[in-house]
C-alpha cells in the first residue's frame, strides 16, 4: 500500500489535516493523487541537493502530467484536462530552479508521514484507553489533535514566508536589472514592464495568501486559548478546589503546561513572522500593498491573544498550608506555611529571571473588624526549574509566616458579623513576564483561606474551608470581546480566572448544600484520611441524623448553620470530625478492612443483630459522645429470646492505652458467680472474631500482654444492664 493510499483511509480529523496541508498551490492535491506511485518512488531529498537529478525528475514530472492530460482527453474529462494543463504551466517556473521544486515535494512527503505517525499513535492510544476515562481522554485527544494541526500550520507558514522572500528577491533582482539596463526600443521596454507587472501581481497574490494564512492561524490560536482557559484551566482549578477538601482528583499541571507553552511559543513566532513581513515591505512596496494595511491589525490580534494567554498562565499550584494542619487553606499566625506558584508558559530562557513576590489581601474590603496581616519570611523568589520534580517553572515558598496588624482604631462595632474562623483571606503572588519585547505584570491568587491564632480554632476553620470549596463555583473568567477589530467577532479572556472576589460575608449568607453534594464531601474526608470513603448505608445513617426519616434524601438541603452552628458545642461537624479524627489516629487499618460498620443507628443495629446467633457483634460510632466507638452483641435470655447489649463507648483516652482490636480480643463479661467470658464471637454478619482481627493481635497475650493493666482494670465488666450510647 502506498503512502497516499494509507492517507486516504485516515479518520476525518486527520483527513482534515491532509486537506489543510494541500490547501496551497506548491503541490496540487490532484497531482499528488494521480502521480502518487511515481512521486513516492523518487528520492526527492537527494534531488533537492543534486541539480542533475532534480532537472531529470522535473522533466519526468512534466511528461507524467502530459500522460495524465492525454488520459483525461480520452475520458472526455474537460475539467481535469483544464486543471492538469494549468498545473503544468505553474510548474514551468521551476525550470531554472528544479532543486527548489524537489525540496518542496520532499517537504510535503515528510509532512504526510507526520500525519500518518500521529494517526498511528492515536490508534494505539484508542486501543489502550480505559473505558472509565473515555470522555476525558476524547476531549484531551481532540485538543492534542488541534494542537498538532496548529503546529503543522506554523511549520507551513514558516515555509511560506521563506518562499515569499525568495519570490520577492527574484522580483527585486529583475527590477534592479531593468533599472540598470536601458531597453533597445519602446516595444522591448513595454515587454519588460509587462514582465515586471506580472511578477508584482504574483508577489501581491503571495502576500495576500500569506496574510490570509496568518489570519487563519490567529483564529485557531484564539479557539485554542478559549479551550485552554475556559475549559481546561477552569476544570483543573475546580479539581484543585475539590482535592483541597479530600477529593481524589488529578491536579497535575504537566499537560496544561505543554499546551500553554506550545501556543505561547507559536504566537511569539507569529510576531517574528510579522516582523519579517514588515522587513520585506520595507524593501519592496507598491500601491495597495496588503502588508501595509493588514500587518498592524495582525500584530494587534497576536499581542492581544498572547497577553490573554499569559495572564492566565500564572497559577497557585500548591495552596497555602501548614505542615501539621488539618488540611490546606487553614493558617495560623506565627506558624510557618508554604505556597507554590507556577508559570505554565515554560521557556528555558526565563529560568531564574522572573522574580515572584508574595503579598496578602491586595483587594481586601475596607471593613471595620476585618483583620489584616503582614507576610513575613522569604517572600521574594525567582521562578526556576530546579525546585520542581517534573521541571516546571515554579517558585516554592516554604518559610512564610503571618502576623496580624495592630489596629489603631481601638475596639468598637464591627462591619462584619463573622467569627475569625469564618473570615476569608487570600494570598497573592505577583511577577513580571518580560520576554522578546513583551512585558506583562502577572498575578495569581490562592483559594480563600482562614487564619487562626490558636490550635483550638482549627476544627471550626476547617469547616469553613470545606463549606466554601464545596459550594463555591466562582471559577469563571470574565468574558469580553476583543478590544481591537478581529477577523471574526469572537470572545477572548482578558482576566485570569483565579482572582477570587473576596466576599468576606460568604459564610454569613452562603447557599444551601444539596444532600448528594454534602454527602460526597463527607465521604472525601474519610477517603483522604484512611483511603476508604463512606458507603451508601453509612451515608444514609448520617442523613437520618440530619433530616430524620425521609423517603429520599436527594433533595434535602443542609445549611451552614445546620452543619456547624446548631446545638453548639455539640454540633454536627464537631460530632463528625471527632469520629474522623479518632478513626484517622487509632482505627485506620480496621476501617480500611471494612471491620467497622461505624455509622449505624441504634434501631438499625437492633434490626441487624436480633436475627443473628449469640455472640454476633458489630462496631459503631457513638451518637451521643464526641469521638466514641462502641460495640453491641447478641445475648440469649433464659427464655431463648435475643437480647442486644452495648458496652460504654471507648474514646481517645482508652485507645491511647490499648488498640481497639486488643479490647475486642480481651473483653470479658462476668455475671454474678460465673466465670468471666468474652461474649464477642462473630463479627457481623458471621465472621469468627479471631479470623477478622487476629492479624492485628499482639504476639503476647494473657498475663504477658503489654496491655494487661488496662485489661484487668477496664475490661472486666460485672453487669447485666444494657445502656444506650
Amino acid at each position: 500500500m502506498t503512502q497516499w493510499e494509507s492517507l486516504g483511509k485516515l479518520a476525518p480529523v486527520y483527513s482534515q489535516q491532509l486537506h489543510e496541508l494541500y490547501d496551497r498551490d506548491d503541490l496540487p492535491m490532484d497531482v499528488r493523487h494521480y502521480l502518487s506511485v511515481w512521486i513516492e518512488k523518487q528520492d526527492w531529498q537527494r534531488a533537492a541537493k543534486d541539480y542533475g537529478l532534480a532537472i531529470l525528475l522535473f522533466q519526468q514530472l512534466l511528461e507524467n502530467l502530459d500522460i495524465q492530460h492525454s488520459r483525461f482527453v480520452f475520458e472526455e474529462s474537460f475539467l481535469m484536462q483544464h486543471n492538469i494543463r494549468r498545473y503544468k504551466n505553474n510548474f514551468q517556473k521551476y525550470q531554472e530552479e528544479p532543486c527548489m521544486l524537489a525540496s518542496k515535494i520532499s517537504w510535503f512527503l515528510e509532512k504526510e508521514k507526520e500525519i500518518l505517525h500521529s494517526a498511528e499513535l492515536e490508534e494505539k492510544v484508542q486501543q489502550l484507553r480505559v473505558e472509565q476515562e473515555a470522555i476525558e481522554m476524547d476531549s484531551q485527544q481532540d485538543l492534542e489533535r488541534r494542537m498538532a494541526g496548529f503546529r503543522n500550520d506554523m511549520q507551513c507558514m514558516e515555509h511560506t514566508i521563506v518562499c515569499l522572500e525568495d519570490q520577492q528577491d527574484e522580483f527585486d533582482f529583475k527590477f534592479q536589472t531593468h533599472q540598470m539596463e536601458a531597453a533597445a526600443d519602446d516595444k522591448e521596454k513595454q515587454k519588460q514592464w509587462e514582465t515586471l507587472q506580472s511578477l508584482v501581481n504574483q508577489l501581491n497574490a503571495c502576500r495576500k495568501r500569506t496574510l490570509d494564512g496568518l489570519h487563519k492561524i490567529l483564529d485557531k490560536a484564539g479557539d485554542l486559548i478559549e479551550t485552554l482557559v475556559r475549559k481546561e484551566l477552569l476544570d483543573w482549578q475546580r479539581r484543585q478546589q475539590k482535592s483541597c477538601i479530600g477529593a481524589p482528583d488529578n491536579v497535575s499541571l504537566d499537560q496544561l503546561e505543554k499546551w500553554f507553552t506550545c501556543v505561547a511559543a507559536c504566537l511569539f513566532q507569529v510576531r517574528e513572522f510579522l516582523s519579517k513581513l514588515e522587513e520585506l515591505s520595507g524593501k519592496v512596496s507598491y500601491e495597495n500593498d496588503p502588508l501595509k494595511t493588514q500587518k498592524p491589525v495582525l500584530l494587534v490580534r497576536a499581542d492581544a491573544l498572547l497577553t490573554n494567554l499569559l495572564l492566565n498562565s500564572f497559577v497557585v499550584e500548591t495552596q497555602p498550608s501548614m505542615p501539621q494542619g488539618k488540611g490546606p487553606l487553614v493558617l495560623r499566625t506565627n506558624v510557618q506555611f508554604s505556597v507554590k506558584a507556577r508559570l505554565l508558559v515554560k521557556f528555558a530562557e526565563l529560568n531564574h529571571l522572573m522574580k515572584v513576590d508574595v503579598t496578602m489581601d491586595n483587594d481586601s474590603p475596607q471593613l471595620k473588624g476585618y483583620r489584616r496581616f503582614n507576610v513575613l519570611g522569604t517572600k521574594s523568589k525567582a521562578l526556576n526549574m530546579t525546585e520542581s520534580q517534573n521541571g516546571g517553572m515554579v517558585a516554592d515558598f516554604r518559610h512564610l509566616t503571618l502576623k496580624e496588624q495592630k489596629c489603631g482604631g481601638g475596639k468598637g462595632a464591627s462591619d462584619i458579623s463573622l467569627s475569625v474562623t469564618e473570615e476569608l483571606h487570600v494570598i497573592n503572588v505577583d511577577t513580571v513576564f518580560d520576554y522578546k519585547e513583551m512585558s506583562l505584570k502577572l498575578q495569581a491568587s490562592s483559594l480563600p483561606m482562614v487564619i487562626i491564632s490558636n490550635s483550638s480554632q482549627q476544627q471550626s476553620a476547617w469547616a469553613s474551608v470545606l463549606w466554601f470549596n464545596m459550594l463555591s463555583l466562582d471559577t469563571k473568567a470574565s468574558l469580553v470581546t476583543e478590544t481591537h477589530p478581529p477577523r471574526h467577532n469572537r470572545l477572548t479572556f482578558l482576566h485570569p480566572p483565579f482572582s477570587y472576589s473576596q466576599d468576606v460575608n460568604f459564610l454569613a449568607r452562603s447557599p444551601l448544600a444539596l444532600w448528594p453534594q454534602f454527602a460526597e464531601m463527607l465521604s472525601w474526608q474519610f477517603l483522604s484520611a484512611t483511603k476508604l470513603g463512606l458507603n451508601e448505608a453509612q451515608l444514609e445513617m448520617i442523613a437520618f441524623r440530619l433530616f430524620g426519616k425521609q423517603q429520599s434524601y436527594n433533595h434535602q438541603k443542609v445549611s451552614w448553620s445546620k452543619f456547624c452552628k446548631e446545638n453548639a458545642p455539640f454540633t454536627f461537624w464537631v460530632w463528625f470530625d471527632g469520629i474522623l479524627m479518632m478513626v484517622k489516629q487509632y482505627l485506620a487499618d480496621l476501617w480500611r478492612d471494612g471491620l467497622i460498620m461505624g455509622f449505624v443507628t441504634k434501631a438499625k443495629e437492633k434490626c441487624f443483630l436480633r436475627k443473628k446467633q449469640r455472640g454476633t457483634f458489630l462496631l459503631r460510632f457513638s451518637e451521643s459522645l464526641i469521638g466514641g466507638i462502641t460495640f453491641s452483641w447478641v445475648e440469649t435470655t433464659l427464655t431463648g429470646e435475643p437480647e442486644i447489649k452495648t458496652v460504654r463507648p471507648f474514646t481517645k483516652n482508652d485507645l491511647e492505652q490499648i488498640p481497639l482490636h486488643e479490647i475486642i480480643r480481651n473483653f470479658q463479661l462476668m455475671e454474678q458467680d460465673n466465670v468471666p467470658e468474652n461474649p464477642l464471637l462473630y463479627l457481623y454478619p458471621n465472621t469468627p472474631k479471631d479470623e477478622a482481627f487476629s492479624k492485628y493481635y499482639s504476639e503476647k497475650s494473657g498475663e504477658n500482654s503489654p496491655y494487661i493493666k488496662y485489661i484487668k482494670t477496664k475490661l472486666m465488666f460485672v453487669t447485666t444492664e444494657t445502656k444506650h450510647y
